[in-house]
Order: structure tokens, then C-alpha cells, then sequence
């Protein structure tokens, strides 16, 4: 009988490099070797490289000219990725190389679609913390949150309305081809993931921008199979939620102020925290 053969993806996020403060080269070439070795045919980076959008699309860039053929990079912007070096426009339009935003790519000898969308938030996540309103969110987020250098031409929860109306076409698109799903966006579909901590004000303002549990409605009404995003550094195993199934890959922070690792050294967490998945060709 003959063995069928395997589509090998490897999911990760939030590998921050400038926060970790590692050596970029260093771990791009241990990156890259392990990738070879395991045979991965697409890696998939939800976001969170660099605090710079031109060092995170240019990491792309060299660690895909040094995998060649055998593996493809694509990624989608978080946050982080969004603080410097590029333009809303920019990240609605830009066609870079790797960058899956608003886009798709079908996988060869077989049904599957990767689809990537940024995502936002939308402060629904927030919607229990008593007595706070939509500008009362904003102003917080202005005062504390690294994003208030981020500029776009609408508001928090119009930009996520935004990212619904593109996921949903973009869903609609895979549906109607018949495809096999797997999304990948930076931040969190699912009020599920969060911590509760009653206690902890910062984190009850916090969680509002998190993401949007409209995204998870969606995934859900269209029976999305899998779903890659970040943000959240909190390790969680994937989660199987009706048809779907989730995975946060992020490796987060490893500092003396927020440690926030498993192991002693960011690649040895990177190993931990890295997603291989398997899926059969036609």
C-alpha cells in the first residue's frame, strides 16, 4: 500500500527579536536549519517579529532566501509590526514579498487555502469591565499601549469591521472553490483564551484590545478548520472548538522585567513553541 504523502507546516508567532534582544543572524540561520531539517514546506508567522515593519519584512526576505525552494515563508503584521516603517495604506496594499494580508495561497496537490488578515480589536473583549465606554478605551490605549503610534484613518472598532468584511470575502472565496481553510491572523478570535483576572486593572482594560470574538463567529459559521494567531503570550496546547481548530504558537517575551518562556534561551523556547502540522495531499 502505497504511503500518502504530507504537506509539513510549521506555525509560529511573537518571536519579538528586538524586545528578546537576540541575535538576529544568529537565530536566523538555527531558525532556518531546523526548518530544512524537518522538512517544512510552509512556515507561517503571525506577527510580532521586529517593533519595525521593514526589519520584520526584511527577516522574511533573508530567511526565505535562505531556505530556497524547499520552504515558503508567509506572515501576516501584528501590532508590533505596525509601530514603525509603514503606512495603514500600506499595510492594506503593500505587496511584499511573503506578506499574506488580504490574500491567499493554495497549496499545491492539494484542497487546502492559507488565508491571512492582520486582524484588530475592537474592545469587545472589555465589554464586562463596568462604567468604561468606547472613548474611555481609546484614551487608555493613548496613554499605555504601545499601539498609540500606530495611525489609521478610522476607529478601533471600524478597522475590525474592516477586517470582518475582508475575512468573510475572502471565506466566501475558499467556500465557493471548495477549499480547506487555514487562517492566520495576529490577534485573539476567541474570548475563551483570556485570562480572568478580576483583579488586575491593568489587564481588565488591557483585554479590549486583544481582538474580536466577532472573528471566532465568523470561523465559526464557515467552519474554518484551522486557525494560527498570536498576541497572547500564554503558551496555551491547541484547542479543538467544533470543526475548528485553534493554535497560539507565540514565544513572547524571555526578559529579567517579563518572562514569560518556558526554557532558558529564545531558540530552545522557539523549539517548544513552534507548531508542526502535517495534512495530506490529494
Amino acid at each position: 500500500m502505497e504511503m500518502k504523502r504530507m504537506i509539513r507546516i510549521a506555525f509560529s508567532s511573537d518571536n519579538h527579536f528586538d524586545v528578546n534582544r537576540v541575535d538576529v543572524a544568529t537565530m536566523l540561520a538555527a531558525q532556518a536549519d531546523y526548518l530544512l531539517r524537518q522538512q517544512v514546506q510552509w512556515y507561517l508567522i503571525a506577527g510580532d517579529l521586529f517593533n519595525d515593519f521593514q526589519r520584520s519584512q526584511q527577516f522574511v526576505v533573508d530567511l526565505q532566501a535562505k531556505l530556497g525552494t524547499q520552504t515558503h515563508v508567509l506572515w501576516v503584521a501584528g501590532n508590533h509590526d505596525m509601530v514603525h516603517g509603514i503606512s495603514f495604506d500600506g499595510l492594506e496594499t503593500g505587496h511584499f514579498e511573503g506578506y499574506l494580508h488580504n490574500q491567499y495561497v493554495d497549496l499545491p496537490n492539494s484542497d487546502w487555502r492559507i488565508i491571512g488578515n492582520n486582524g484588530w480589536y475592537d474592545y469587545q473583549f472589555a465589554a464586562a469591565v463596568p462604567d468604561k465606554t468606547l472613548a474611555d478605551f481609546k484614551t487608555w490605549k493613548q496613554a499605555y499601549w504601545i499601539d498609540r503610534t500606530i495611525q489609521q484613518p478610522m476607529s478601533d472598532p471600524e478597522r475590525s469591521d474592516l477586517v470582518l468584511k475582508q475575512v468573510q470575502a475572502q471565506l466566501k472565496l475558499a467556500q465557493v472553490a471548495k477549499k480547506r481553510v487555514i487562517l492566520m491572523t495576529h490577534f485573539v478570535p476567541r474570548a475563551d483564551y483570556l485570562p480572568n483576572l478580576p483583579t488586575n486593572r491593568f489587564w481588565k482594560m488591557a483585554q479590549a484590545l486583544m481582538g474580536t470574538p466577532r472573528l471566532g463567529q465568523l470561523v465559526e459559521q464557515y467552519q474554518v478548520e484551522r486557525v494560527l494567531f498570536g498576541h497572547l503570550h500564554l503558551h496555551p496546547a491547541p484547542k479543538v472548538v467544533g470543526a475548528t481548530t485553534y493554535y497560539d504558537q507565540a514565544v513572547g517575551y524571555g526578559l529579567k522585567r517579563i518572562n514569560e518562556w518556558q526554557a532558558t534561551d529564545f531558540i530552545s523556547e522557539w523549539y517548544r513553541d513552534t507548531f508542526l502540522l502535517n495534512l495530506p495531499e490529494k
